[in-house]
C-alpha cells in the first residue's frame, strides 16, 4: 500500500465533494450555518473537509466518534479562520489530535478562578483545554453540542478553545494573536486592555463573563464566543472591542445576523404561519 503524504490527503480533502449528510448536521445543530451566504458556506466547507481529514481524531473514555462530531467541531473551529486562510487550509498548524470527551472532563491540578489572582487546587471540571505548539485540543462533546444549538448563550467551548490555539500561532498566550500591522497592534491592546481591565473591575456588564478576567489569553478566547455567537449585542454595547475583532478575523458577523433575521422575516411576510 502507497503511503498517502499529508500533502496529499489535504489536497484530496479539498477536491472532494462536501457531502449532504454532513450539510444536513451542519443545517440541523447549527444556527449559525444558515446566517451564512453561499460563498462563505462553500468556502467553509472546503476548510471542514480538509479540517476532518488532515487532524488526528480520538475519543476518550470509549466514546464513539462520529461524522456528526467531527464535522461540528470541524465547522466552529474553520468558522474562525473563514477569511484568515489564504488558500493553503494550514491556519491550524499547530493543531495536531482533537480529543473529544463524552461530557464534563474532570481535571486534577491548580487552575485559575473567576476571580483575578485567586487559584484553586484540586480536580476541578472543565469542557475544553488547548495545549501548546503541536499539542492537543481537548472538548466536552456535550458542550459542543449544546453551545452549537445555542448561540445566544454567549459560550461556546470549541470557539473558546480554537481562539487559543490562534494566539499561539505566535509561540506565546497573551490574549494579541499575530498578523496585524503596527498600527492595528496598538489598537487592539489599547482597546483590549481597557475592556480586560473593565471586566477585571467588574464594570464590563454581562456580555463578557467572568472568565475573561483571568489573564488576556482567557480575555480574548472569551470575547471570541461573544463575538461570533452575540455579535449584534457586542457591537451595540462594546463597539471599539468588536471593531477591533472583525478587523482581525476579517468578519462582520453581526451584519451576516441581521442579513439573516431580515431574509427570515420576509419570508414570513411573504408566507404567513396559518
Amino acid at each position: 500500500m502507497r503511503f498517502e503524504t499529508r500533502a496529499r490527503r489535504r489536497r484530496r480533502a479539498a477536491a472532494g465533494e462536501f457531502p449532504q449528510a454532513w450539510r444536513d448536521v451542519l443545517q440541523r445543530r447549527w444556527p449559525i450555518w444558515s446566517q451564512l451566504d453561499d460563498d462563505e458556506r462553500a468556502r467553509l466547507e472546503t476548510l471542514v473537509a480538509v479540517f476532518v481529514a488532515d487532524k488526528r481524531w480520538e475519543g476518550a473514555r470509549g466514546f464513539e466518534l462520529t461524522d456528526e462530531v467531527r464535522v461540528l467541531v470541524a465547522a466552529q473551529a474553520c468558522l474562525l479562520i473563514l477569511e484568515l486562510d489564504d488558500g493553503t487550509h494550514d491556519v491550524y498548524r499547530g493543531v495536531g489530535t482533537i480529543i473529544v470527551h463524552p461530557s464534563t472532563m474532570v481535571m486534577p491540578g491548580v487552575r485559575s478562578t473567576d476571580v483575578p489572582g485567586v487559584v484553586a487546587e484540586g480536580q476541578h471540571a472543565l469542557d475544553g483545554e488547548a495545549h501548546h505548539h503541536r499539542g492537543p485540543v481537548l472538548v466536552s462533546w456535550r458542550a459542543v453540542r449544546s453551545d452549537a444549538h445555542h448561540p445566544s448563550r454567549g459560550h461556546n467551548v470549541v470557539l473558546h478553545e480554537f481562539a487559543h490555539k490562534l494566539d499561539m500561532l505566535d509561540g506565546t498566550v497573551d490574549g494579541t494573536p499575530p498578523g496585524l500591522d503596527d498600527d492595528a497592534r496598538r489598537r487592539w491592546i489599547r482597546v483590549c486592555r481597557r475592556e480586560f481591565r473593565a471586566v477585571r473591575a467588574g464594570t464590563a456588564g454581562p456580555l463578557l463573563r467572568g472568565y475573561a478576567a483571568t489573564d488576556p489569553g482567557e480575555f480574548f478566547a472569551v470575547a471570541t464566543e461573544v463575538f461570533f455567537s452575540r455579535p449584534v449585542e457586542l457591537r451595540a454595547d462594546k463597539p471599539e472591542l468588536y471593531e477591533v475583532l472583525a478587523g482581525f478575523y476579517r468578519q462582520d458577523p453581526a451584519a451576516r445576523a441581521e442579513r439573516a433575521a431580515a431574509r427570515t422575516l420576509g419570508a414570513l411576510r411573504r408566507d404567513p404561519p396559518v
